[in-house]
């Protein structure tokens, strides 16, 4: 072979490595994961409680959290071990349990005031995440079962302590009663 052959060879060889490499950087640059889009898919799978149990201020920032590897997956005990599993599956980890340093995961739960005992302290109005519960000071307070999350953090202000929570079921069985418990 002559360098007159060899040289347009080349030059082809060369012209469709520049072409595919370039082609491949454009598609990699458009398949790069977006982190934000990550953080969605993280977030939209726990169960917005935005209970702190996590020991980050709610469920997005837990998302974000666990996107960067900076918390493991096992942290949401509202979320129990289905959302265990489905972060696991998103991210391709192997599921495990509920870490109990975190809380116990247990049924859904909401929040119901007595409200023959509520003092309308208007204390657990600025603890609850979510704006379920419903009052002005020195008026009862009611909680709106439909927005409550059941993530506990009504409880510790509540100085008569007339706010418990109550397992889904029996607020719904409460509610259609008609005893106002809900």
């Amino acid at each position: 072979m002559s360098g007159t052959t060899l040289l347009p060879a080349i030059g082809t060889a060369t012209a469709l490595a520049l072409t595919l490499g370039a082609a491949l950087g454009w598609i990699a640059a458009r398949l790069r994961s977006d982190p934000e889009a990550l953080v969605e898919r993280i977030d939209a799978l726990l169960p917005q409680t935005q209970c702190g149990q996590c020991l980050y201020p709610g469920c997005r920032p837990y998302a974000r959290a666990i996107a960067s590897g900076e918390a493991d997956i096992d942290r949401c005990p509202p979320g129990g071990e289905a959302t265990v599993r489905e972060l696991a599956a998103l991210l391709g980890r192997e599921p495990r349990p509920v870490d109990p340093r975190y809380g116990i995961a247990g049924p859904p739960r909401v929040a119901v005031i007595d409200e023959s005992r509520c003092i309308g302290c208007a204390l657990c109005l600025p603890a609850c995440p979510v704006d379920a519960i419903v009052g002005a000071p020195r008026h009862v307070h009611t909680v709106i079962e439909a927005q409550c999350t059941g993530c506990e953090l009504c409880l510790p202000p509540c100085p008569v302590d007339c706010i418990a929570l109550v397992d889904v079921d029996v607020a719904a069985a409460a509610g259609r009663r008609g005893t106002g418990a809900a």
